[in-house]
């Protein structure tokens, strides 16, 4: 075998050796992880006829107060479609969804509050969601935060502020005998 064949063997074997590496790696075996859709932040998502919620989480000082739900509401149709929230012991908001659009929670105006959050900070709490564009609804889990990551501050409602009621803890005394 001369040299110049000698160089199109090697040539034709590496490119099968990466052939072969290319169909037997590791995608091939394994599901590839960016077809799964997942809530990329603190917050989950659901889906509720046109709507869609992304990054959905309350901000909350405790379980029995006050909490506003923050995250981003998209709507799909050509029609206004009211997102209501029910959280538990009847505490309720409703968010107004202009068509094709799409409403940051946490930038509007009008904050979505719930009178109590049924869970407290670093729970899961389960919340029913209802849109009146297509009278459907679903129930879905949502976390609930407080103050303590800085940017999440902002979030919490008027009564919701913690209470601080933690009360110091006494220093010892020391007694001496003489």
């Amino acid at each position: 075998m001369n040299r110049g064949q000698r160089g199109k063997l090697a040539m034709a074997t590496a490119a099968l050796g990466i052939a072969l590496l290319s169909v037997t790696g590791c995608g091939y075996i394994n599901p590839q992880s960016t077809g799964a859709e997942y809530a990329a932040s603190d917050g989950t998502q659901a889906n509720v006829g046109p709507l869609q919620l992304r990054n959905m989480m309350i901000i909350s000082a405790g379980e029995d107060k006050p909490g506003r739900v923050i995250g981003a509401v998209y709507n799909t149709s050509g029609e206004d479609v009211t997102l209501t929230i029910l959280g538990t012991a009847g505490s309720q908001t409703q968010v107004p969804v202009k068509p094709n659009s799409y409403t940051m929670l946490n930038d509007s105006t009008d904050e979505a509050i719930l009178s109590t959050t049924g869970g407290a900070p670093g729970s899961l709490v389960e919340v029913s969601i209802s849109e009146d564009g297509t009278n459907q609804d679903t129930k879905f889990k949502v976390p609930v935060l407080d103050g303590t990551i800085a940017d999440y501050q902002q979030y919490l409602p008027a009564g919701s502020e913690p209470t601080g009621t933690a009360t110091p803890t006494p220093s010892p005394t020391s007694t001496t005998d003489h």
